[in-house]
């Protein structure tokens, strides 16, 4: 009994600590389910701390499990139970001797001790064999966070590479990084078992329980943390972009937040899960990004990102409701691919550079090298369009064509199907080449010229 109260001491006093960094409540926590994998081959029943390993681990363990039965009544916390080795006597080998003895559910700590009293150590040690088959001990869930607990004496005995096994488990998303505390392992062996994931190397009891606090706290508790979104002067004065936080191996998005400005006038604090490397993506235009970013237990992280930015403003003249219908295209400038698209007379920030910005009008307005400088704010002006209406009187193959010069630029073909359209068009020359479709020599071709003024109406009859 003095031992569970000496682990739920260090447990409080871990929660403590956490507390007095919070500045507001925790969001809902998703459901965390622990799958521990216990070994029970015939290296544990050599003598540890004056009894066998697997009496003397078995005990700290349900140690562990005490704590946990406390904290399962107010987390959203579900357990089970995988051992191996236990059921097939070497020699030989048998490296297919992992059973998930105890399936998850809300209230099976006591089936996990009744098993583990009833085990008698005979086997091998399958470790790779045993992470694998994990897969499918967890019942498939989206919001969930699969976490293994490796308690082990020994290194793979059945030719199988855990390190790889774990690293697919993650890579896919089915677990975060496993723990594996390592029962009196040679100090020369631990590099095996340190690459499966966050290795704790118990060369005693003392070690054992203190292994199993950090393990408690960084299960059962999320961290705080703050992004500082930093302008061109180092300070994190820009704001109201949306965060994402992706698992580094997996890359499934474990957070998404919108950066907020507190009452102080500071990038406001949020939470987030310390079993995670996280790589951090900040949707501005363009997206900003951080990665391998590790988590520290106990302090306030702060990580902070480069995103100074100003403000776009493409404003055409006239009527605001249809000129939002016209889209620009916004270009990193001299790289061809299309970073945003943006409507007209909407007001967007950008980091800072250089862009090039095409305007959908008829015909398409080009702006090269539009420079984007911290809280500037670019203001291009387009006059406003005219309204032309065309009607054929009867259906004819034609085109309308942009002049400017002696270059004329071709922005629509007609259709023979269609005798009426509606344009609207940018000041300027124009004309219409045409001819009527029961007509099929070319002497029988039709023109049009026009100039068209802004907020212009114009209809052309041909």
């Amino acid at each position: 009994m003095k031992k569970t109260i000496s682990i739920l001491l260090s447990l409080t006093i871990c929660l403590i600590a956490n507390a007095q960094i919070r500045n507001f409540e925790e969001p809902p926590k998703p459901l965390t389910r622990i799958l521990f994998i216990f070994d029970a081959s015939t290296s544990m029943m050599e003598r540890w701390e004056g009894d066998q390993k697997f009496n003397k681990a078995k005990e700290l363990m349900f140690e562990l499990l005490d704590s946990l039965e406390i904290i399962q009544e107010q987390e959203n916390l579900e357990l089970a139970l995988r051992v191996y080795g236990h059921q097939s006597p070497v020699p030989p080998p048998d490296c297919l001797d992992s059973k998930l003895e105890v399936a998850f559910g809300k209230n099976t700590i006591g089936l996990m001790r009744d098993k583990l009293n009833s085990i008698v150590p005979k086997g091998t040690t399958p470790i790779a064999y045993s992470l694998g088959q994990s897969e499918a001990d967890f019942p498939k869930c989206d919001e969930c966070r699969n976490i293994i607990i490796l308690i082990t004496d020994g290194i793979e005995m059945c030719h199988g590479d855990p390190c790889e096994v774990s690293l697919a488990l993650q890579k896919k998303g089915v677990v975060l990084k496993p723990y594996i505390i390592g029962v009196d392992i040679k100090v020369e062996l631990t590099d095996v078992l340190d690459c499966m994931g966050n290795y704790f190397n118990a060369g005693n009891a003392q070690e054992f329980k203190q292994a199993i606090n950090t393990i408690v706290a960084q299960v059962t508790n999320l961290t705080t943390v703050t992004v500082n979104l930093l302008d061109t002067n180092g300070k994190p004065l820009e704001t109201n972009a949306v965060l994402s936080f992706h698992d580094n191996l997996s890359g499934d998005i474990r957070y998404t937040y919108m950066h907020t400005m507190n009452e102080q006038g500071k990038p406001d604090t949020i939470y987030l899960d310390l079993l995670s490397t996280y790589d951090l993506k900040v949707h501005t235009i363009p997206a900003r990004y951080k990665d391998s970013i590790r988590l520290k237990e106990g302090v306030h992280n702060v990580i902070n990102v480069p995103a100074p930015q100003g403000v776009l403003f493409v404003d055409m003249l006239g009527d605001t409701s249809i000129n939002s219908q016209i889209k620009c295209i916004i270009r990193n400038a001299g790289i061809p691919e299309t970073l945003y698209v943006l409507d007209v007379d909407k007001r967007q920030k950008l980091i800072t550079g250089l862009y090039n910005i095409e305007v959908l009008t008829m015909p398409r307005l080009y702006f090269d090298a539009v420079i984007i400088e911290q809280n500037g704010y670019n203001h291009i002006v387009i006059q406003e369009p005219g309204e032309v209406i065309i009607n054929f009187k009867s259906p004819s193959y034609g085109t309308l064509l942009h002049e400017h010069g002696d270059i004329l630029t071709n922005l629509y073909d007609f259709s023979p199907g269609q005798t009426h359209y509606k344009f609207r068009l940018q000041p300027g020359y124009y004309r219409i080449v045409y001819r009527e479709k029961h007509k099929h020599k070319a002497i029988n071709t039709g023109e049009s010229k026009f100039r068209v003024k802004s907020s212009d109406f114009i209809i052309e009859n041909l």
